[in-house]
């Protein structure tokens, strides 16, 4: 069985000579109160065979370990609606333009690097570089996932941080499956992305990073959280 691909997206891409199907799986809406393993077990158990490469999104990681946040429950405080309001807000993603985001940026990285990471910002544009914030913040500043209209209900109205221990979660999900393959957990979105756990090597990681560039799950309403790369 080799799937469909979401609408809009491709489910064959080849990278280096080499072709690859990119088979999204469709869950349930995964809640807070999940366990990951179950859930991967219940969805792609049965669907996966040796050889395969299991990635699941950051995003289901994080609920299942209690890393999402109702927007209403976050307080900002003064300097995080500041700083937000410095934030070039993009057709992409609200990011840490909304002071509930920056809120949690400022709590995850602490006050120090954020404000770092502004005031480098601030002097690398007047030269023409982008990115240097994030650069500066780190990971847990780039994974803060903000709410967003084209999300399946409650997490539209969710701050979703980065998961803890993303080579752990990967680790631990391959041994649950008992199967020889291999697991990555993703930050993937219609702009980019890149790999946050994995058990493989880092130079057959950066080759799966280049298949999933293009992101095959989609955003939005496809409940496709989870996928299976092989090669036929």
């Amino acid at each position: 069985m080799s799937g469909e691909a979401n609408e809009g997206k491709q489910l064959e891409t080849v990278i280096d000579g080499v072709r690859y199907l990119r088979i999204p799986i469709k869950t349930k809406l995964v809640m807070s109160e999940d366990d990951i393993t179950d859930i991967v077990r219940t969805f792609a158990a049965d669907r996966l065979r040796d050889g395969d490469v299991l990635f699941v999104t950051e995003k289901i990681v994080a609920i299942t370990q209690g890393r999402s946040y109702p927007t209403e429950s976050i307080a900002p405080r003064k300097l995080a609606t500041w700083l937000s309001n410095h934030v070039i807000k993009t057709p992409n993603g609200i990011g840490l333009g909304l002071p509930q985001t920056m809120e949690m940026a400022l709590r995850e990285c602490g006050t120090p690097r954020i404000l770092l990471a502004a005031g480098v910002a601030a002097v690398t544009k007047l030269f023409g570089r982008k990115g240097d914030f994030y650069r500066v913040a780190g990971p847990r500043a780039r994974g803060i996932d903000g709410p967003t209209s084209g999300t399946i209900p409650p997490y539209n109205s969710h701050v979703v941080l980065a998961p803890e221990r993303p080579h752990d979660v990967a680790r631990e999900l391959r041994a649950a499956l008992g199967m020889d393959i291999g697991v990555l957990i993703t930050d993937i979105n219609d702009i980019g992305g890149n790999v946050l756990g994995s058990t493989m090597s880092k130079a057959r990681t950066r080759t799966m990073e280049r298949v999933l560039l293009d992101n095959p799950l989609g955003q939005g309403h496809q409940s496709t959280p989870m996928g299976i790369i092989r090669e036929p």
